[in-house]
């Protein structure tokens, strides 16, 4: 696992690490031990990604008002 600040992450990054967790789940060579921390960085992961997606629908949902605004008022 990654020691990078989850919080400092990008959501490609998050992303990224997500796909290898994945990947290391699914591997013959994978450990029963290691599945409760793949669990609990991949919900980690997910949290940012979702708060991410989120910031960026409403960031663009108040752009679209404002260029729907300033169309009105033309």
């Amino acid at each position: 696992m990654e020691n990078q600040d989850i919080n400092k992450m990008s959501y490609t990054q998050a992303v990224t690490e997500l796909e290898d967790i994945v990947k290391k789940m699914q591997s013959p060579e994978c450990s029963i031990d290691n599945l409760s921390q793949y669990t609990a960085r991949s919900l980690q992961l997910l949290k940012v990604c979702k708060a991410k997606l989120t910031a960026t629908d409403e960031e663009l949902r108040k752009v679209l008002a404002e260029m729907s605004d300033d169309s009105n008022n033309s």
